[in-house]
């Protein structure tokens, strides 16, 4: 592993309130002298946070420590080894979240001999290498920060917590004990009678069946992060606009009495409490188009509707006509009927699946309804909140490897093989399963690995 120590921010660049900077490494403590004095070396204790004033000790006059620049303000706390995210010397740094002030301190850092910036993903692989986590786990750090919604959350925090680690390490219990076995016949085949090829078959074809289970919970990440899309779709001027402004709490879409106001779709996202989802504000779909440019702008209307998890019918409640739930052969989820500050009829407008929703955008009546009702067609809750699933590649090859090795081994069983035959397929089998936690894995795995994280984790 290399023995260079690393520095890098923990948070994205731009302004904020505080940001934060991780170095890890042996020269952590040579860090801490530059920037805050001998002093703080002499009193540095794991696990407190202190409040000091950083300075750029290299700029001082002479040895008057008061001359040297001041860079910041700020918190930092030492995290003694191997008690720490990565298991070495680790200093978090949280200064004001100016770009100024992060860019200085990483740059004084760096002028320590031995540190240099980190690569993406590098903390997260010095975990994993220092027995800080398995490789099950340390994929699942980027899943938690990248979930969509709270079931997403969950699962990843389940992995992190080493759910599937331990489903993973039974099996490959289970798997060594029969290879011991297997590998004791090899041994002494003179000695022994007959393998006991009915026992193995059993035990052999229960492991399966658990391996089974964990691919068959496996779910791609473009699948997993794709977040749903929702949809709003009427006529034009039925208030589609100001109900998109009105569940976003602010004006970002711009509204207007005058029909056709919006042209395009508009995509925002919206945040429910089972996660972010898609939410796009339609050009109005008429019966008729007034010009080739609206008709063209109905087209995409239908274009993103073919796309949709989920279709809401705006109608205006105001309109004492109505509308049809099901004209240009769109069906739609539900529906909204707009505009309840006017007056609007509660038993106006139409009836659709699911029942009208009666929504005032000027008043805020019915949206929180509508939110309830969107997230509870957008985010089902599971049968088991126990179950997790799996969503890393690597793993779901690891786990057909081993599901073909158990195959081949079911398949020696039935033709009564050399026992050495099914020795080597449970062989290979027990390292697959390894290869899933990293107890083995190779140089070209971690780099394709950590390389899609980002630099501070």
């Amino acid at each position: 592993m290399d023995s260079q120590t690393i520095v890098a921010p923990m948070t994205p660049a731009g302004v904020s309130a505080v940001a934060a900077i991780r170095v890890s490494g042996s020269k952590v403590r040579e860090v801490v002298r530059l920037l805050f004095g001998e002093s703080a070396i002499k009193n540095l204790k794991p696990r407190e946070a202190k409040l000091a004033t950083a300075r750029d000790y290299r700029t001082m006059v002479g040895e008057d420590r008061a001359t040297a620049l001041v860079i910041d303000s700020l918190l930092y706390i030492f995290f003694e080894g191997p008690n720490s995210y990565t298991g070495e010397d680790v200093l978090e740094l949280y200064p004001h979240g100016n770009p100024i002030i992060v860019r200085e301190l990483i740059q004084v850092i760096k002028s320590v001999d031995g540190v240099r910036l980190a690569e993406p993903g590098e903390y997260t692989r010095r975990a994993f290498l220092n027995g800080r986590m398995d490789l099950v786990q340390a994929e699942s750090v980027a899943d938690v920060i990248h979930s969509a919604n709270r079931d997403e959350l969950r699962n990843a925090h389940r992995l992190l917590g080493g759910a599937l680690s331990k489903k993973v390490k039974t099996l490959t219990e289970q798997v060594m004990d029969i290879s011991a076995r297997l590998e004791l016949d090899v041994d002494f085949s003179e000695e022994e009678a007959d393998p006991d090829y009915a026992t193995w078959g059993v035990k052999i074809s229960a492991i399966r069946e658990s391996v089974e289970s964990i691919l068959k919970s496996f779910k791609g990440k473009a699948a997993v992060s794709r977040l749903p899309l929702a949809v709003l779709y009427g006529a034009p001027n039925a208030g589609k606009s100001s109900l998109v402004n009105a569940l976003l709490g602010e004006d970002r879409i711009l509204v207007s009495n005058i029909p056709g106001t919006t042209r395009d779709f508009v995509e925002v996202r919206l945040f429910l409490d089972g996660g972010e989802i898609r939410l796009v504000d339609t050009a109005g779909i008429a019966d008729k188009a007034t010009d080739a440019l609206d008709a063209l702008s109905m087209e995409k209307s239908k274009e993103i509707l073919a796309e949709a998890d989920m279709k809401i019918l705006v109608l205006d409640g105001s309109d004492e006509r109505g509308a049809s739930c099901y004209s240009e052969n769109i069906k739609p989820d539900f529906v909204v009927i707009s505009k309840s500050d006017l007056g609007a009829s509660r038993q106006g407008g139409a009836s659709c699946q699911g029942g009208n929703l009666h929504i005032s955008s000027k008043t805020g009546e019915g949206l929180a309804d509508l939110k309830r009702a969107m997230n509870a067609a957008l985010f089902k809750k599971t049968e088991n909140s126990e179950d997790l699933w799996i969503t890393s590649e690597r793993e779901k090859t690891c786990l057909e490897e081993a599901l073909a090795g158990i195959d081949r081994a079911l398949n020696l069983i039935r033709t009564n093989p050399a026992v050495e035959l099914l020795a080597f397929e449970m062989q290979l089998v027990r390292r697959s399963l390894q290869s899933i936690t990293g107890e083995i894995s190779s140089e070209d795995v971690l780099q394709q690995i950590f390389a899609g994280f980002c630099i501070g984790k």
